[in-house]
This record gives C-alpha cells, sequence and structure tokens, in this order.
C-alpha cells in the first residue's frame, strides 16, 4: 500500500462570530497561505483539493462553490466536496492518494455556525419523516442521551464537569481556542442547567472556523515534512439513522472504526466530542486507558467551528507527530446526532 501522510495543518482561531460571508472566503484565504507558505509550496503544487461544509450552514445552495474563491481561478484544479466535516473530504483525498492519481492533496473545511440557530439548524439531520417535523434541538437529545448514561451508572455531573475543566485547563496552551482557563469543578456544578443534565460547560460553544490539512505519499511527504505523519489506519463507520434501533450508551460505528484503524500504542487522542458525556463515551469505545493524553489542544469543548473540527481534530493529533511529542496518535471526528457516523485516523512517526 502507497505511504501517505499529513505534512501540514493549518486552522482560524475558533470565535464566538465572524464578520465575514457564510461562503468561508475570508477565513480560508489566510490559513491557504499559511499551510502553504509553511511547506514551501504554491498551489499549483497541490495535485488535488477537496473541501467539507454545508448548505444548511451556510443558507445557500452549493455553498462550497463560493468557497472556491479562496483558492483563485488559475491555474486549473482538480476539486471535491463532501457535505459534512472536512474530515471525510480527507478521507476522499486519502483514497485519491492510495489510488496514485497524485501525490498531494489539500483539504480544508469551514463553518459560520453564528449565522442561524445552530440548535434548529442540526434538527435538519434527523428523520426527515419521523423525527425532524419534532424539530427536537440537537441540545435537548444531547441531554436524552446523558440523563440515560447517568441513570445507566456510565457517568455522573461531576465526571462530566471534570471534562470541561480538564479541557479549559488542555486549551490555555492553544493561542486558537475560544474557550480556556481554570475553572472550578464544583462552581460548574452550581450553574443553571441548559438541558437537564447538561449545563452550559457540557456542550461545545457557537464557533466560526476553517482548518486545513496537507498530504501527501512517499517521498514527497519526506521532502516536505521533517516528521511526517503516516497514516496507518483510516477507517469510518455508520449507525442506524433511527435512535431506537441502536444503543445511545455505547457507539457501535465507533467501535468497529477503532478496531479497524488500529488503536493499540495511541499515546495522544483528539476526540471529537461536542458534549462531555460523549468524551467519556469516546474514551470507552475506543478503549483508551488514563495513560493516553485525551484532547490535549482543548477538544471541541474549547473551539467548536461546525465542519471543520472533525478535520482540525486530526490536524491536532498530526501535530503531536511532527513536533516530536508523540510517535502514534489518533485522531476522531463524528458526524450526524449522537455519535451516529464515526471516523478514526491513526497517525504515526518514523526514523
Amino acid at each position: 500500500m502507497r505511504e501517505i501522510a499529513v505534512v501540514g495543518f493549518a486552522q482560524t482561531p475558533c470565535v464566538r462570530e465572524t464578520d465575514g460571508t457564510t461562503n468561508g472566503v475570508e477565513m480560508l484565504v489566510p490559513i491557504f497561505h499559511e499551510v502553504l507558505g509553511g511547506l514551501g509550496l504554491t498551489k499549483s503544487d497541490i495535485g488535488f483539493w477537496c473541501s467539507g461544509s454545508s448548505d444548511y450552514l451556510a443558507g445557500r445552495a452549493f455553498s462550497f462553490v463560493s468557497a472556491v474563491d479562496a483558492i483563485g481561478a488559475f491555474p486549473p484544479i482538480m476539486e471535491s466536496h463532501v457535505e459534512m466535516d472536512a474530515a471525510w473530504a480527507l478521507y476522499e483525498a486519502w483514497v485519491k492518494l492510495l489510488c496514485g492519481e497524485v501525490d498531494t492533496a489539500l483539504v480544508y473545511g469551514f463553518g459560520k455556525s453564528s449565522a442561524g440557530q445552530l440548535r434548529r439548524v442540526m434538527a435538519m439531520q434527523l428523520d426527515p419523516y419521523v423525527v425532524t417535523p419534532l424539530w427536537p434541538d440537537s441540545v435537548g437529545l444531547a441531554g436524552i442521551q446523558a440523563r440515560m448514561g447517568i441513570e445507566a451508572g456510565l457517568w455522573d455531573e461531576r465526571a462530566m464537569a471534570t471534562v470541561a475543566a480538564q479541557s479549559r485547563a488542555a486549551a490555555m496552551s492553544n493561542p486558537l481556542a475560544q474557550l480556556s482557563g481554570e475553572v472550578d469543578i464544583d462552581e460548574l456544578l452550581a450553574s443553571d442547567y441548559l438541558a437537564d443534565p447538561l449545563r452550559r460547560h457540557d456542550c461545545a460553544p457557537i464557533t466560526d472556523g476553517a482548518a486545513t490539512i496537507v498530504l501527501a505519499a512517499g517521498d514527497r511527504a519526506r521532502e516536505l515534512c521533517e516528521r511526517p505523519a503516516w497514516i496507518t489506519g483510516f477507517e469510518h463507520r455508520v449507525d442506524s439513522p433511527s435512535f431506537g434501533a441502536r444503543d445511545l450508551l455505547t457507539s457501535p460505528s465507533t467501535v468497529a472504526a477503532g478496531k479497524a484503524a488500529g488503536t493499540e500504542g495511541v499515546s495522544v487522542a483528539e476526540l471529537h466530542a461536542p458534549f462531555t458525556h460523549q468524551e467519556i463515551l469516546l474514551r470507552q469505545a475506543l478503549g483508551l486507558g488514563d495513560d493516553v493524553v485525551v484532547n490535549p489542544s482543548g477538544g471541541v469543548l474549547a473551539g467548536n467551528p461546525m465542519f471543520a473540527a472533525g478535520l482540525a481534530r486530526i490536524g491536532e493529533a498530526a501535530r503531536r507527530v511532527h513536533d516530536g511529542s508523540a510517535s502514534k496518535v489518533l485522531g476522531h471526528a463524528t458526524s450526524g446526532p449522537l455519535l451516529q457516523q464515526n471516523l478514526v485516523c491513526v497517525m504515526e512517526g518514523r526514523p
């Protein structure tokens, strides 16, 4: 199998609201310059471009076409798009490189969540016949899942608050994080409920932002990066969209993707967990012990740019390989309600 690695990563600051348009151009141009400039590349050096975004979030059809303006009209490019988190665009680019069609690819994702009511927009991903007409919002659904886990003894509100506190403490070393700082767990538990048993700290914030990753194959990767993050396992699985047809207290698709990708020996994991209890659930599903450092960047609880957050988890994990602080890492992304679809990318550094 052809060797493929993450060689570059850049992302915008995670912010509550930006002044730019919903097509992402204003966010994308600076990080394109950053990631390409850092690798000594130009646009003509990229063999394939692939993006992830959502027309529902942008409020217009074919919104990704406008985003291509960030790349420019010349030279001509080979481009594709997925209507979901850009982690799945990364998977498409990885397959493109595996087939030997190109040697380099640039993947990007963007989302301006502040432009609408995110909790209602997310209801559009539910079963259009049975569930969406009821308009259950994403936070309320997560509250049901969290309550089920509490009653089953899998976690409690203090454990959930501990996840939030750890996230914000870790994010203090991340200058791009939206939320960071030392917080007292008892003070968190004294705050009001947002959707019982979820409090505001249990939920990822509304965030505008974008992220981009550059992939390269074989010797090209070695030329571009001193310590490439070689992809050794890359899998995604999906569960039933019907809440009554799957166990909400585990994540079968995460379990299956993790086993297929090979998570043994991972020392750092970046998990795409929009709610505190879901980080606990994902750790259990992936079999991550206490020796594994989870979300050293702060994770999405410190900043959650929709349709770029999953890609950023892979980029943040790869960064630990690039700087030599870890030799085997895991990046995880999720899509759909209550961890319906999950992707696991395992990367390693080599001498």
